[in-house]
């Protein structure tokens, strides 16, 4: 189905084959696509993929309608990159991810496919805040804190039993 803008709601037929190729690409949802509709050419946005529970290929697609210079609301997954470069990591801390996907508002135009964090330089008990990342131009996150965090780098839970194993062996000596 294809709904939104100023045209009235329409059942369309997509190749099966095409659309499993598009999903199979990943970041379906948030990529713009150009439906051609009986010569019509129509601009639009995946909503919502149901898919066969035994044979997991698409059954129904909602597409959503895009006007040039309008925007979209959609989860936009995020990326860490720089783990081999982090020394809390690299000393045994754990990569603790606080947002898998982000909430943003983004030009129809420019839909970024992911959000890249650098771990470069965190140590254990870093963290990883939204605003050390650098957003495509016209895309802003519509999560309510203002400086939210992304990830951060935790001991590991080894560690701290032997800090508190070695904690309770000094209070109890």
């Amino acid at each position: 189905i294809v709904y939104g803008g100023k045209g009235e709601p329409e059942t369309v037929n997509v190749d099966a084959r095409t659309l499993e190729r598009h999903i199979e690409k990943g970041a379906f949802l948030t990529t713009l696509l150009m439906l051609d509709v009986a010569g019509k050419k129509t601009r639009v946005i995946p909503r919502q993929l149901q898919l066969d529970p035994v044979s997991d290929r698409p059954v129904h697609v909602d597409f959503m309608r895009r006007i040039e210079g309008s925007t979209v609301r959609l989860e936009v997954p995020v990326h860490f990159k720089g783990q081999g470069e982090s020394p809390g990591l690299k000393k045994g801390g754990v990569l603790n991810i606080v947002r898998h996907e982000i909430l943003m508002e983004c030009p129809a135009d420019n839909i970024p496919e992911a959000i890249e964090g650098d771990l470069t330089g965190l140590e254990i008990h870093g963290t990883l805040h939204i605003s050390s990342i650098q957003l495509p131009e016209g895309v802003r996150p519509l999560v309510r804190e203002k400086d939210f965090t992304l990830a951060s780098i935790v001991a590991p839970t080894s560690v701290i039993e032997e800090q508190r194993a070695a904690q309770d062996a000094a209070s109890a000596a």
